[in-house]
């Protein structure tokens, strides 16, 4: 373990720092559709932020790219927007770490020139070989997982079936996120939360498998070298560090995938330490200080970003996607449907929603899942429909509690982030679905960018993690309503049947 005097407790909240002599770190957040930059003092203090945003492309049915050049193009406005803002802050940066979205397929030639654009985590075309590579033992056994078709060993396959030519010049394979890295460093490295998702790692002993990779028929000198996420990969290049006005002494650590580093972020670093994160999909997770997979629960279990720690998450891919649609399909925004559900919760909407607008994850694995309303009529309104969405997710997410509880995980409380935590309707109803105390910390500012800046203190500072990796102060307690748990529980029993129903006629 890293180790060095203890820091003071982080302080949460964005403000101004006017300090004489400072040392900041930047945490970049490579997002599916933009690119975040957070500039955090040494103190833990958020100072200011940057975005910029970037499309996904769909050529085909099920297929989602991405051109990393456009990755390279955001971090440079993030860079120079940041620079112009808080020039004395930028000029005080001393490391950097990266967060990104998993499983990306970035092809490289033997001169690092991107073949194709990336295959990002939720195309789906990958499904046959999916499927033929999890029908081998070694997989789960190893890899601790399902092999999802989202995942990056079962992409390669598909590229080496139906891409050929593009199969061949591939000289290198790297993960988003590793690709900034690769662009900022000149190293190929990934760090082992992110490479957790590829199905060629072996979990348990966090390292490559070989058996994996060749049974996915790939080599090993395809593949980068493996790192901890706090760990420092190398200083800025000359020409990054010239181009974006940085000293080429900054330090970039490997950083993490973007549960792991926002699991850093909210510090959810030890076991039973858990959070919800209600984002485009939705995410439970639960650290853990030992490795005890349960793929056949569809639950993710994947390492960490730190050393000797592992991390298991549920997944539902469509919670604040879920919201969106609906107020895109109704002519509206999310944010005006939500106002329409003010005051406290009273009970289950009449109207049920199962939210598989992408297939689902945990815990059915089915790619070919579809979302459905069941119970409308002439009077079904807005809010009735809004109610109904919002219940939806929040029984997919007691689905990835479920599942966690099948892997021994136990949770007492969990703090709850994203974009849908901004609606205290939503946290009130989790509350009751999941029948747990949940927290809302005093500020938001506790997502991936923050666990990246916060693992490159660790790596370029030699803090100790633990005096780094905090958790926030909590600003309200959602407590389950002892009158309303049952109702809910019944209507949680109601969405379960339902998939099970519609799938059979489907």
């Amino acid at each position: 373990m890293l180790v060095c005097a203890r820091l003071p407790a982080m302080r949460p909240g964005l403000v101004w720092l006017n300090l004489t002599d400072i040392i900041m770190y930047l945490g970049l957040d490579l997002g599916t559709s933009g690119l975040r930059g957070l500039l955090v003092s040494e103190q833990g203090v958020p100072v200011g932020d940057a975005t910029a945003g970037y499309t996904v492309q769909s050529p085909k049915e099920g297929w989602s790219e991405q051109d990393p050049a456009e990755w390279v193009k955001a971090c440079r406005q993030v860079l120079s927007e940041l620079r112009s803002t808080y020039p004395k802050q930028y000029a005080a940066i001393k490391g950097i770490g990266v967060a990104g979205h998993m499983h990306g397929a970035t092809l490289l030639d033997d001169a690092g020139v991107v073949i194709r654009p990336c295959i990002l985590w939720n195309d789906s075309r990958a499904v046959d070989e999916a499927r033929e590579l999890d029908g081998q033992s070694p997989f789960r056994n190893l890899s601790g997982n399902i092999v999802f078709a989202g995942f990056t060993a079962p992409k390669l396959m598909w590229v080496a079936r139906h891409e050929p030519d593009h199969f061949r010049r591939v000289v290198k394979v790297l993960l988003p996120k590793d690709y900034l890295v690769y662009w900022l460093t000149g190293r190929y490295v990934s760090d082992l939360s992110d490479a957790s998702g590829t199905s060629w790692l072996d979990v348990g002993e966090r390292t490559w498998s070989g058996e994996l990779i060749e049974k996915s028929g790939m080599l090993r000198s395809q593949l980068p070298d493996l790192v901890e996420g706090c760990e420092l990969v190398g200083k800025l290049k000359r020409e990054v560090a010239a181009e974006s006005g940085m000293s080429d002494n900054v330090g970039v650590v490997a950083g993490g995938a973007d549960n792991a580093a926002a699991a850093c972020g909210i510090g959810a670093i030890n076991e039973g330490q858990a959070f919800l994160s209600l984002g485009t999909s939705g995410v439970l997770l639960a650290a853990k200080d030992h490795y005890s997979p349960e793929p056949e629960s569809a639950v993710h279990t994947f390492c960490h970003a730190l050393p000797d720690k592992w991390y298991q998450m549920g997944v539902m891919l469509s919670a604040t996607d879920s919201l969106n649609w609906l107020a895109s399909n109704l002519g509206s925004s999310a944010k005006e449907l939500t106002t329409l559900l003010k005051g406290k919760i009273s009970g289950p909407s009449s109207v049920s929603f199962l939210p598989y607008l992408s297939g689902e994850r945990t815990p059915h694995n089915d790619v070919n899942a579809r979302a459905v309303f069941l119970g409308m009529s002439k009077s079904t309104d807005n809010q009735e429909l809004c109610q109904a969405v919002i219940e939806g997710v929040s029984f997919a997410m007691r689905d990835c509690l479920e599942a966690l509880k099948s892997t021994m995980t136990n949770l007492s409380g969990i703090y709850v982030i994203g974009g849908g935590s901004n609606s205290e309707f939503w946290v009130d109803t989790l509350a009751n679905v999941l029948n747990l105390p949940l927290y809302l910390p005093v500020k938001s500012d506790f997502g991936a960018a923050m666990g990246a800046a916060r693992l490159a203190m660790v790596g370029t500072s030699g803090a100790e993690q633990t005096s780094i990796m905090v958790q926030p102060e909590i600003r309200k307690v959602f407590d389950p309503n002892s009158g309303l748990v049952s109702a809910y529980e019944t209507a949680y029993q109601k969405y379960t049947r339902s998939y099970q129903a519609l799938k059979e006629i489907a």
